[in-house]
């Protein structure tokens, strides 16, 4: 009778590595969980032993220190497109930041819309933890997934009752000092451009907020309620000046939105600056290229990507996130 050659257990490789089977199986599965000193040293011994390896198994460990898994907002009812000029430099930030802390990190293929995708995420992906570029209207969804133990951070705006770790810039802030600069060069018709989302409702905010300041009045009718796209706000300054509407300025929620409205009042031959001003909000490279360069308040995507990633594998017990600091940038656009 032919005899088989008796194959390695994984109870034999914990005995030979010193540690538990779980911790084995994990370092075999490649988690995140298990340090790459470890999983290196229990792959050379299942190697070494012939391990009988799974098809299913890592071909081999990554070497990563941790690993993120991104997951990109719905926007207008579909997921954001990953083409988006702003979301490509904040995930460029956390590339550069997961990079530098010998971390992998991936784009998951769920766009979340539900408490349902929050959970999804989650507890499907083997990453240490996860980033959510975006609140959309899920915050009290986040809030009840502090409840399941998920390790995550929201890239967004902060609320009182925020349970969850978030991480953005002063909405509020920002928003006040981009309408007051405004204000100070003597723009009295100043038309703000945004949508529902929390972020772009705190930026008004703070437009609201400058106007009261000065003990001037909010006209309603200077209200564009566009999504964060070139085309929805160029169709709605476009719509502003078909109606008639005088303005002579424009503070944007983003830099897409303001150059959106340059190319409407370009279209309607009207001058920027020297007959509306305009501000955005994010300081994209594109803000620079454009003509006339754009004046904006600048969110530093270097320093978010290192706040994300640092939240993610630093965290410990309950954290409610933190501010970057935000500055305005005075370039062609607004005439000073």
């Amino acid at each position: 009778m032919t005899g088989e050659i008796a194959k390695t257990t994984m109870e034999e490789l914990a005995r030979l590595a010193g540690v538990s089977i779980s911790t084995v199986s994990r370092a075999l599965n490649d988690a995140p969980s298990i340090n790459a000193r470890t999983k290196h040293r229990i792959w050379a011994l299942a190697r070494e032993h012939d391990y009988p390896f799974r098809s299913s198994m890592a071909a081999a460990p990554i070497g990563a220190e941790g690993a993120i898994a991104i997951v990109t907002p719905y926007v207008m009812g579909r997921p954001l497109p990953l083409s988006h000029p702003y979301f490509l430099e904040l995930i460029a930030g956390i590339g550069e930041a997961a990079r530098e802390r010998s971390c992998d990190f991936t784009i998951s293929h769920i766009s979340a819309a539900t408490y349902e995708d929050l959970v999804r995420v989650t507890t499907t992906s083997r990453a240490s933890g996860v980033i959510f570029l975006g609140q959309a209207a899920l915050h009290a969804s986040f809030n009840r997934l502090v409840d399941t133990g998920a390790r995550f951070v929201v890239w967004g705006a902060h609320f009182p009752d925020q349970r969850y770790c978030a991480i953005g810039s002063d909405n509020v802030a920002g928003g006040r000092r981009a309408t007051s600069h405004l204000l100070r060069l003597g723009r009295r018709r100043i038309v703000f451009l945004g949508g529902h989302d929390p972020e772009a409702s705190q930026r008004r905010r703070g437009y609201v907020e400058a106007h009261a300041e000065l003990g001037t009045e909010v006209d309603p009718s200077l209200s564009g309620q566009v999504e964060f796209e070139l085309e929805s706000a160029e169709s709605a300054v476009g719509g502003l000046i078909a109606r008639g509407i005088a303005f002579d300025a424009v503070f944007a929620a983003s830099d897409l939105m303001a150059l959106g409205a340059i190319r409407a009042l370009r279209a309607s031959g009207k001058n920027v600056p020297g007959d509306v001003a305009v501000v955005g909000y994010d300081d994209m490279l594109l803000a620079r290229l454009s003509t006339p360069a754009l004046t904006t308040v600048r969110q530093d995507t270097m320093e978010a990507g290192r706040l994300l990633v640092s939240t993610i594998l630093d965290q410990s017990g309950e954290s409610r996130g933190g501010f970057i600091g935000t500055e305005l940038i005075v370039r062609e656009s607004c005439g000073a």
